[in-house]
């Protein structure tokens, strides 16, 4: 059966592929290899500047040429390097034979083609590519990421004002505002972007077994190491890791999914209280032309885009968990069990982003039903018991919080009038007095407004 969005097994390249495509370009095949070549060329440039006396400085005409072959990189040109693989039964040893075939016809680069791969272990190619990819990989997911902030942020804003019933346990609480719920929220996530970030990503490009052994042997008078950090960090833009097995043993992976992963939850937390507000009525959705909710029940909007979100996010920290786990263990100096779990860096970040499409489809369509927000408000005057209990503290009024227990705790049926009551009797200032028989469900909120003005 031919492939295509209808016949693919994963629905990150099926039915989700338009929400992945910018993933293609990262973290597919097409772009290992690319990643691959660009490696292979960069080592092989620098060996030539490296003033060894076997291989003098390439010509700035054919370095250009040959990192072309890693920029104008195409479909065409990773068949050919599986047509290779073919027939060596390896994936870089096919990449190394086909940058010397590109080599064949130029006699400069011709003269050189055995330092293409000079020293490496394939991991060293593997390795540094794979940093490349997730480098990239974590500025699609940094940006996405960036932006659901900013909406929530815009919300926060928006909103920062409308005092709402809050829930702890499920029961009504003090009220916050709709806008500091929805800064509560992008403030977690502005750190969580932030340790994303910081994220070193690290490469090694030390030979067999890590120790430049090879380098060593060819070459004795040269100083492999920073040759190495030369290439790592000033060519690919990455970091150098001095101590290594075989593998570079990927606890920077580890430590960048577990920075991935609490973002992820964070999002998986909003979906699931904006679901529940959706319940509630205080949000509403807005109506698609031709959409349908229910095959049977046709007055229904489901909130399908938070739950697609959630259930997205809840796969890709599946595979984050794992990839975490199980990347930094490697049997004594290198096992190959890594090998095939790499494979499938796209797929954590293609659901990751998955997750964050639906997200911000979800938010776009969300519109505030202030009316209910209010009508809850309004049925719900024994929140203001901690307000009075705590101003009873401050004038010394014996047993405050057992006295509005009394009064509210269970009961129903709390009026304006049965709170206004309660604290005409009380022994405190007037002016005291005077606050609290002013105050009303929808301006108990403290400092929220300010709070959601300010993120």
């Amino acid at each position: 059966m031919e492939l295509s969005t209808l016949t693919a097994i994963s629905p990150l390249d099926g039915r989700y592929a338009s929400k992945t495509a910018a993933l293609r370009e990262i973290f597919s095949e097409y772009a290992l290899m690319k990643a691959r070549v660009t490696v292979e060329v960069e080592w092989l440039i620098a060996l030539s500047e490296f003033k060894l006396p076997e291989l003098p400085e390439l010509s700035e005409k054919n370095k250009l040429y040959l990192r072309g072959l890693a920029a104008n990189f195409s479909v065409e040109d990773c068949q050919n390097i599986k047509n290779i693989e073919a027939v060596t039964n390896h994936d870089v040893k096919a990449v190394e034979y086909w940058v010397k075939q590109q080599m064949e016809t130029v006699p400069e680069l011709k003269a050189a083609k055995e330092f293409v791969h000079f020293g490496c272990t394939s991991e060293d190619i593997n390795n540094t590519s794979h940093a490349m990819m997730l480098f990239s990989g974590r500025q699609i997911l940094c940006s996405d990421l960036e932006t659901i902030c900013k909406k929530l942020k815009e919300f926060a804003h928006q909103w920062a004002g409308v005092a709402m019933l809050a829930r702890t346990h499920g029961q009504h609480a003090s009220p916050t505002t709709v806008g500091k719920e929805f800064a509560n929220v992008a403030a977690r996530l502005d750190l969580a972007i932030d340790s994303i970030e910081k994220v070193e990503i690290l490469a090694k490009m030390n030979g067999a077994v890590g120790n430049y052994n090879a380098h060593v042997v060819a070459y004795p008078d040269r100083d492999w190491e920073a040759f190495a950090r030369h290439v790592v960090e000033d060519q690919l833009q990455l970091k150098l890791n001095s101590y290594t097995i075989q593998i570079e043993p990927h606890d920077y992976m580890a430590e960048l999914f577990n920075a991935i992963s609490p973002a992820n939850t964070i999002l998986i937390d909003i979906d699931r209280d904006i679901w529940v507000y959706i319940a509630l009525n205080y949000f509403k959705q807005q109506l698609k032309e031709g959409e349908v909710g229910s095959s049977t029940m046709p007055h229904k909007v489901n909130p399908i885009d938070f739950e697609n979100s959630e259930g997205n996010l809840g796969m890709a920290n599946s595979f984050f968990n794992f990839l975490a786990g199980k990347l930094p263990i490697s049997r004594w100096q290198r096992d190959l069990t890594d090998s095939t779990v790499l494979r499938n860096l796209g797929v954590a970040f293609g659901y990751s982003l998955v997750g964050y499409k639906s997200l911000q489809k979800g938010l776009s369509k969300l519109q505030l039903h202030e009316e209910v927000i209010n009508a809850d408000l309004e049925h719900s005057w024994e929140v203001l018991a901690e307000a009075i209990q705590t101003v009873m503290r401050r004038y010394g009024v014996p047993n405050p919080y057992e006295q509005l227990k009394a009064l509210t705790r269970g009961k129903e049926g709390i009026t304006p009038e049965v709170i206004h009551e309660f604290v005409a009797q009380l022994d405190i200032p007037e002016d005291a007095k005077k606050s609290l028989q002013e105050l009303t469900p929808q301006t108990y909120i403290g400092l929220a407004k300010k709070l959601a003005e300010k993120i």
